[in-house]
């Protein structure tokens, strides 16, 4: 016995090195590289952008955290990508054999923006039959909008004086859906006035519903107002393709048909209904508003508000170089629009019939402008020739100018919302 006493003292010394050292992170927990405690604003889509390098890779650490939870209980469980709760552990998996690193592009933006202001030109994807008569806003203005119901999908954790719900309606027969507040306590004796919030280009792969323009939605919601924010077709789980929304009228046909399901919704006042638009949802916003006659006023961030002559010759990106060549499918819609219906300057006609700015005296109301000049999406140029081009059909037009401030005013943030709450209140709120 005692000549084994050497052996067994070096077994149990062993032993308790290795219950002392730390096992390696990654062994810790098999199939993740690393692991992420959820903070307050993030995203799957922002710590996929932050820890894989690519913001659609959320799918990835959806599948990965799942099944780490099966095994350890310290892991949080995604029942659905549009919904992480500050604290969780997330399990972030390694990268895929043979895959290149990837840098991220996500930069954050003011409060919940877009994480990325340098593909706000939302343009065509796809090489579908392409139709620019259907550009027209006679066009627009000829589509059937009908009265329907929005359908309450799910009812989601509340704001600070506000409820919130994942709502849905009907587009040229697509299930729209969008995210819905609705104010606490009694209603007015006619409803809550209401703002439609038309979000900016935001890639449909990693588009998600609570996403992104969280301190926008909840800057109107809680201070009276319903918000509806569509996610149009395409986005997150709305029916339909995604083929932009400079080739094609979808999303302008979303908005109006989210405006009319509205009117219907009981706890709103039919006649006390705003808008607001940032970049792609300004162009959005302005469209609409030469085509509904009762949304009584408009608010546009940083839009995409000049006509189509200057949309293709003036549109520069963040490089200050012109937009690459046509070819690419994100802009393809320049290249379908001049094949048939030749350069602006041959066809003036045609281009004013798809431009927003040629109806300015139909506009519903009036327009308050916002734009930063240090903008690198969209030229801050588009906003003031907006104002002019106001002005001189008599309609009621102001800006209000950042000066060095990007495409989601990130630093004028709180003082573009105050001043964007004001116009709303004036115009939509205590509208007669």
């Amino acid at each position: 016995m005692h000549t084994h006493r050497p052996l067994l003292v070096l077994v149990l010394a062993a032993m308790l090195v290795g219950l002392l050292l730390p096992a390696p992170a990654a062994a810790q927990t098999a199939g993740c590289a690393q692991t992420v405690i959820v903070q307050a604003g993030d995203t799957l889509s922002t710590i996929a952008g932050r820890t894989l390098g690519d913001a659609s890779a959320y799918e990835r650490i959806v599948v990965a955290t799942n099944a780490a939870a099966a095994s350890d209980a310290t892991f949080a469980v995604i029942a659905s990508a549009d919904r992480l709760s500050i604290g969780w552990k997330l399990c972030i998996p390694g990268a895929r054999p043979g895959a290149a690193p990837v840098a991220s592009t996500s930069t954050p933006g003011a409060a919940g923006a877009p994480a990325s202001a340098t593909d706000d030109e939302g343009g065509l994807v796809a090489t579908d039959p392409f139709d620019g008569e259907a550009l027209t806003i006679d066009y627009l203005r000829k589509q059937s909008y009908p009265d329907q119901q929005l359908v309450i999908e799910e009812t989601l954790a509340s704001g600070v004086n506000y409820n919130r719900y994942i709502a849905s309606y009907r587009s040229e027969g697509l299930r729209i859906n969008g995210l819905l507040t609705v104010p606490q306590g009694a209603a007015p004796a006619n409803g809550w006035p209401v703002i439609i919030f038309n979000h900016g280009y935001i890639p449909p792969t990693v588009y998600r519903t609570t996403e992104r323009y969280v301190a926008y939605v909840d800057g109107f919601a809680r201070n009276g107002y319903i918000v509806f924010r569509p996610d149009y077709r395409g986005h997150a789980f709305s029916e339909g393709e995604a083929r932009g929304a400079y080739g094609y009228p979808d999303y302008t046909i979303d908005v109006l048909n989210a405006t009319a399901a509205l009117k219907n919704y009981p706890a709103a006042d039919a006649n006390r209904i705003g808008m607001w638009g940032h970049s792609m949802g300004g162009y959005i916003t302005l469209r609409a508003m030469v085509t509904d006659p009762d949304i009584k006023a408009g608010v546009i961030w940083a839009g995409v508000v000049a006509n189509y002559p200057d949309l293709l010759t003036k549109w520069r990106r963040s490089n200050n170089t012109p937009a690459p060549a046509v070819t690419t499918q994100a802009r393809r819609w320049r290249t379908l629009l001049q094949e048939q219906y030749g350069a602006p300057e041959d066809n003036p006609e045609f281009y004013a019939s798809i431009s927003a700015n040629s109806y300015l005296a139909d506009l519903s109301g009036p327009i308050q402008l916002h734009h930063g000049t240090a903008d690198a999406s969209v030229p801050y140029e588009f906003s003031t020739t907006l104002l002019d081009q106001l002005q001189a059909a008599g309609q009621v037009g102001e800006i209000y100018t950042y000066a060095g401030d990007d495409h989601n005013l990130s630093q004028g943030f709180n003082e573009a919302m105050a001043r964007s709450l004001a116009f709303f209140d004036k115009y939509v709120k205590n509208a007669e």
